[in-house]
């Protein structure tokens, strides 16, 4: 940011000690984008972070999804609206993830669940008032972080394990006798489910049948929509909203994805992974910041280049700074109708290597 500004880097390095309120910014964002009309979900992810180092504050190790490995660096906890009907996403917060020490720390029974849900229950009334629907890897099925978020208010939807434990919901009425009313039926097989308790669902790709099930983990009913793939094997996704359609179900969690291509895009061209800072405030800053700067861009894209990409839209931005900058250094005017030709051959250069 120095070296394509005015300003100095100190200048910058001071900045990022100051607190910003990323959630509201970008929240304006999101609705001047998104408007209020469609379909959301609050998408939620960790991301590893490459870091070296002995002296960063939380350095450890954390899972890395591209190296499918424990892999040494930082970890953010990201915050995002997912658009269900354009397939598109905007962040909103990122937390840094604790080091394990840290954890252990706050107590014998407090774990990575509990942290996770204490930044969804920090920032829960400003995401309640954009929709309930919380979607998350299969990671997160876990029965306290899927209990805990359905009593701040949200419905939970994501992926179960492919053994999980699940009876047919009890549809019967209550015999009036003594004891426990029944509360599950019998036990779902996967190989053979109960078609007649099961609603078929028309899906590329496979089959999928939807039906309410009770969780033995979570102690409690779900929707539950089992897809069978063609190459075999098949896949639980639910949701803890009883009533939400089938349909519903898959579409939003395989638009869940999109919050793992706003990491994707800050990485690679706005600075996720470059900050050098050793102070929380000053990562956080810069975390945001990069994850923002992709937000603007996707604003900018849709306003002004809507068939560019993100890494085009950079170039194209980053190549009209340079010639700006060597016209105002050289001190000459520059002949636009001389130069509109050569410009435009420049920015087709960098678009086909880009």
């Amino acid at each position: 940011m120095g070296r394509y500004s005015d300003s100095s880097e100190q200048r910058f390095r001071q900045l990022f000690e100051h607190e910003f309120d990323w959630m509201q910014f970008n929240l304006f964002l999101m609705r001047q984008r998104f408007g209020e009309s469609v379909r959301k979900a609050i998408a939620i992810d960790a991301s590893h972070i490459s870091k070296s180092g002995k002296k960063t504050p939380y350095i450890g190790k954390f899972w890395s999804g591209c190296a499918s490995a424990m892999k040494r660096g930082l970890e953010i906890l990201g915050i995002a609206i997912i658009n269900i009907d354009s397939r598109d996403c905007m962040m909103l917060r990122a937390e840094q993830t604790p080091s394990k020490a840290y954890l252990e720390k706050q107590g014998e029974n407090y774990n990575l669940v509990d942290w996770y849900l204490d930044v969804l229950r920090k920032y829960k009334d400003k995401l309640l008032g954009i929709t309930r629907y919380v979607v998350a890897d299969a990671w997160f099925s876990k029965a306290k972080f899927v209990n805990d978020t359905c009593l701040m208010g949200f419905h939970v939807i994501s992926r179960l394990r492919d053994d999980a434990a699940l009876w047919y919901s009890h549809s019967g009425v209550h015999t009036g006798k003594r004891g426990r009313p029944r509360i599950k039926g019998e036990k779902i097989d996967f190989e053979k489910l109960d078609l007649q308790r099961c609603e078929i669902l028309d899906i590329e790709g496979g089959r999928a049948y939807s039906v309410k099930a009770y969780s033995k983990a979570m102690k409690r009913n779900i929707k539950v929509v089992v897809h069978y793939p063609k190459s075999g094997g098949h896949k639980i996704y639910f949701s803890t909203n009883l009533d939400m359609s089938a349909k519903g179900i898959i579409e939003y969690y395989r638009t869940r994805f999109q919050i793992e291509f706003c990491f994707r895009d800050s990485k690679q061209f706005s600075g996720l992974n470059d900050c050098q800072a050793r102070d929380l405030r000053k990562l956080d800053f810069a975390f945001n910041a990069s994850l923002a700067s992709v937000n603007i861009a996707k604003f900018m894209r849709q306003q002004y280049y809507p068939s560019l990409s993100i890494g085009l839209l950079k170039a194209y931005l980053s190549n009209i700074y340079m010639l700006k900058r060597i016209f105002s250094r050289s001190g000459l005017k520059p002949n636009r109708t001389f130069n509109t030709k050569l410009i435009k051959e420049l920015f087709g250069i960098v678009a086909e290597a880009a």
